[in-house]
Protein backbone atom coordinates (compact mmCIF):
# COMPACT_ATOMS: atom_id res chain seq x y z
CA UNK A 1 0.00 0.00 0.00
CA UNK A 2 1.08 3.35 -1.08
CA UNK A 3 1.48 6.17 1.10
CA UNK A 4 0.41 9.93 -0.13
CA UNK A 5 2.10 11.28 3.09
CA UNK A 6 5.52 12.89 2.18
CA UNK A 7 8.62 11.56 3.64
CA UNK A 8 9.28 7.90 5.26
CA UNK A 9 6.02 6.20 6.54
CA UNK A 10 7.38 3.05 7.26
CA UNK A 11 9.90 1.74 9.83
CA UNK A 12 10.03 -1.93 9.62
CA UNK A 13 13.68 -1.73 10.88
CA UNK A 14 12.14 -0.53 14.29
CA UNK A 15 9.96 -3.23 14.60
CA UNK A 16 10.45 -5.08 18.11
CA UNK A 17 12.34 -1.99 19.60
CA UNK A 18 11.86 0.11 22.71
CA UNK A 19 9.20 2.43 22.14
CA UNK A 20 10.92 5.68 23.29
CA UNK A 21 13.92 4.73 20.79
CA UNK A 22 11.16 4.08 18.30
CA UNK A 23 9.47 7.07 18.61
CA UNK A 24 12.81 9.72 18.76
CA UNK A 25 14.18 7.94 15.86
CA UNK A 26 10.78 7.93 13.49
CA UNK A 27 11.02 11.70 14.48
CA UNK A 28 14.57 12.30 13.32
CA UNK A 29 13.64 10.34 10.55
CA UNK A 30 10.51 12.32 9.50
CA UNK A 31 10.54 16.33 10.79
CA UNK A 32 6.66 16.56 9.54
CA UNK A 33 5.56 13.57 12.62
CA UNK A 34 4.64 13.61 15.81
CA UNK A 35 5.14 10.42 17.61
CA UNK A 36 2.45 9.33 20.00
CA UNK A 37 3.68 5.65 22.08
CA UNK A 38 0.34 3.49 23.33
CA UNK A 39 -0.16 0.36 24.50
CA UNK A 40 -0.99 -2.14 21.37
CA UNK A 41 -4.83 -2.75 21.91
CA UNK A 42 -5.66 0.44 23.04
CA UNK A 43 -8.23 2.53 21.41
CA UNK A 44 -7.68 5.34 18.84
CA UNK A 45 -9.22 8.18 16.88
CA UNK A 46 -10.29 6.42 13.42
CA UNK A 47 -9.21 9.89 11.73
CA UNK A 48 -6.47 9.65 9.22
CA UNK A 49 -3.07 12.05 9.33
CA UNK A 50 0.20 12.29 7.60
CA UNK A 51 1.62 14.05 10.96
CA UNK A 52 0.96 11.22 13.42
CA UNK A 53 3.04 8.06 14.02
CA UNK A 54 1.42 5.26 16.25
CA UNK A 55 4.17 3.91 18.23
CA UNK A 56 2.22 0.76 19.55
CA UNK A 57 3.98 -1.09 22.27
CA UNK A 58 3.31 -4.69 23.24
CA UNK A 59 4.22 -5.29 26.97
CA UNK A 60 5.01 -9.35 26.35
CA UNK A 61 7.73 -8.47 24.32
CA UNK A 62 8.36 -4.82 25.03
CA UNK A 63 8.64 -4.51 21.45
CA UNK A 64 6.56 -1.86 19.02
CA UNK A 65 4.61 -1.37 15.79
CA UNK A 66 4.85 2.15 14.54
CA UNK A 67 2.18 2.94 12.15
CA UNK A 68 1.29 6.30 10.55
CA UNK A 69 -1.97 7.65 10.86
Amino acid sequence: MSSKCPGKTSWPELVGTNGDYAASVIESQNLRVKTVVILDGSPVTADFRCDRVWVKVDKEIDGITPTVG
